[in-house]
């Protein structure tokens, strides 16, 4: 169809082909009724219940040098509550660029409690007997763990007996202001 037609349509210069309705509404990927307006939501978009759930933000972690583990509640966000996953939930603020391009420094990231995590699946991880945080990629070799960087810059932390370290949940999502 020719652009020009198209806009005719759009300008009201044009009547639209109702006999046609099924064709367009083919090449959109929408159900006809969308295109007579009515249906209340197009099919690929589901409206949110309009609940929300406040997530603490328990402090800062590092993404470089771990940083000193203190768990205070800083702040609350209001999350959507359909967009959430299961468990138990809580924000960190990433500090630090350990974990760039993945994870910006400052941003505001999702951690569900939970001690074991996949391999290479990133986690929050205590380390130094507990008193020091970090955020990670969590690698698991024969023997050991690594918790390794995203950003080369960085070396990773050997994970042994005696250098024992404890998962504190796994990272899910993060967001960042621009």
């Amino acid at each position: 169809m020719a652009k020009s037609a198209v806009l005719r349509y759009f300008n009201k210069t044009r009547e639209f082909p109702l006999n046609r309705l099924p064709a367009f509404a083919k090449v959109l990927g929408v159900k006809p009724e969308t295109l007579l307006g009515l249906s209340e939501y197009p099919e690929n978009l589901r409206p949110l219940s309009g609940k929300t759930v406040q997530l603490p933000v328990l402090g800062n972690i590092a993404c470089g040098i771990p940083i000193d583990a203190i768990e205070n509640v800083d702040e609350y966000l209001s999350v959507p509550a359909d967009t959430l996953p299961k468990g138990k939930l809580f924000y960190l603020v990433a500090k630090g660029d350990s974990m760039a391009p993945t994870i910006p420094d400052g941003a505001y990231v999702l951690i569900r409690e939970q001690a074991e995590v996949e391999d290479g699946e990133i986690a929050a991880v205590l380390v130094n007997n507990d008193t020091q945080a970090t955020l990670k990629r969590v690698k698991k070799e024969a023997g050991f763990v690594l918790l390794l960087p995203d950003n080369n810059n960085y070396d990773p932390i050997i994970i042994t007996k005696d250098n024992p370290a404890r998962i504190i949940g796994k990272a899910l999502q993060f967001f960042s202001e621009l």
